[in-house]
Formats: C-alpha cells, structure tokens, sequence
C-alpha cells in the first residue's frame, strides 16, 4: 500500500508546514514517535482503564447502599468518560489500542505488524494488571487477589461477541467517516454496551485477564475469563470482516475532497 492511500486512510495526517500528527486515533501511527514510546503510551493507557474500572466499581459499590444498579451506573459513566479523555491522550502517541482484540483487526488489516501487535498485547496485559493493582492500593484492599465471581453460560460469552462486535465496527465505521470523533465515539458505545450486554461489555481481553485479578464488583473469575475472551476475539473478527466489506464500497461525494 503506497504512502498516499496510507495517508489518505489514517486520521492522523501530518498538520500544517510538516508539524506532527495531533488527531486522537485507534490507528497505529505513522510518525513521529518511536516504538518504546508507543509501548508506554499502551501501557499507561491500559493501566489508567483498568484503574478507572475497578476503582469505579469499588467506589460505586460502597456508595450505593448495596443497589447494584446504582454501583453499575457509577461503574459506566466512569469508564465511558475515562475512555474518551484516555483515547485523546494516547491516541496520537500509540494509537490508544489498550485493547488486544483490536490490536489483533489493526494486525490482521496489514496496519500494525505481528511484532508490534504481540508487543501491544504483551504491554496491555501488564499495564492492565498493575492499573488494578494501583486501584486495590487506592481503597486500601488485599493487593494481591484473584475473583470469585462467576460470569458463565452461554449468554454471557455470546454478549461479549456482541459487546466486542459493537466496539470494533465503532472504532472502524468512526475511523472511516468522522476520526476525530473516536474517541468519544468509543466512550460512548461501551457506556451504552455496558447496559444493553448481559456481560457488562468486557469487550476486552487484557481487560478480563486484569479483572480476574480483583475480587471486587467488576471481577470476573479465572474460569469464566475464557470464554469471554474467546468471544470477544470471534467478534473482532466478524466485526473487522463485516465491515471491511462494508466501509470498502464508499464513494467520495462530488464537491466535496475525500479526506478519509
């Protein structure tokens, strides 16, 4: 694929008088920042979600009164607008995957190698575990702990195809027509998917490895964690699929500069 398609393709364009990309984005990018710094980018990134996560759901669950449906609403709208501010942080720096599955679409695009996708996926797990390590600290818990809590069954991993469906033809359907509008974008859907996804939308597998690690309200348990991410894998891939066809047919508007 030659430069301009590439440049055509990828929010983040050079700016003006050759200044560097600024556009927050879920694409690996292109210049001007090394690979050691887009690995800290994704695992700084990871860590401050899984902190939002657990430390939300903590919080919301000794707020609530024991209403769980409260505690998911602190818990969502926490991970939602995290989301959004994490994305136009990091976006321009690695891309602001945080997220192996869709490290593994960008990978199986040809927009990311397989050595800096494995890289990516090697870094989210491990800034996702110490992101819920720093929350434990936080709320003065058990540092060290693995989940109890049992989130199994078919429509549990069936959701989390869905949920992970949603969130990549999300990532890529913004990416094709509005990508500065991403990261919103994407805080958006998981807000909603949070709610609509009998999963709580996972949509995420360093995300469910890290939540094995906290037996608290956004745990999940080291047994149910399979399936959920072999759900949420499947999905990337049918979504990537569907969409790649999907997005493929469309055609610039006459008198209007096809900037996508």
């Amino acid at each position: 694929m030659d430069d301009d398609v590439l440049l055509r393709r990828s929010p983040l364009r050079p700016g003006p008088a050759g200044q560097a990309p600024h556009d927050a984005s879920l694409e690996p990018p292109r210049e001007p920042f090394g690979m050691s710094r887009r690995l800290a980018a994704e695992a700084l990134g990871t860590g401050l979600l899984l902190a939002i996560v657990i430390g939300s759901g903590v919080m919301g669950e000794r707020l609530a009164g024991g209403n769980a449906a409260l505690a998911l609403l602190g818990n969502t709208l926490a991970t939602g607008a995290g989301l959004v501010v994490l994305i136009t942080i990091f976006g321009p720096v690695s891309g602001a995957h945080f997220n192996p599955a869709v490290s593994l679409v960008f990978a199986l695009r040809r927009e990311l190698s397989a050595g800096d996708a494995a890289a990516y996926v090697a870094v989210q797990l491990a800034g996702g575990i110490a992101g819920v390590l720093l929350a434990h600290a936080m709320f003065d818990l058990p540092i060290l702990q693995v989940s109890a809590k049992l989130r199994e069954g078919p429509a549990q991993a069936f959701s989390e195809a869905v949920a992970t469906f949603g969130l990549i033809a999300t990532i890529l359907g913004s990416l094709r027509f509005r990508p500065q509008f991403t990261p919103a974008a994407v805080g958006l859907y998981i807000t909603a998917a949070y709610w609509f996804t009998a999963s709580t939308s996972f949509a995420n597998p360093a995300v469910t490895v890290a939540r094995s690690l906290s037996n608290t309200f956004a745990g999940i348990a080291p047994r149910s964690a399979p399936a959920f991410i072999a759900a949420q894998l499947a999905g990337a891939v049918v979504a990537m699929l569907l969409f790649g066809w999907l997005l493929s047919g469309a055609k610039p508007r006459k008198g209007k500069p096809h900037v996508v």
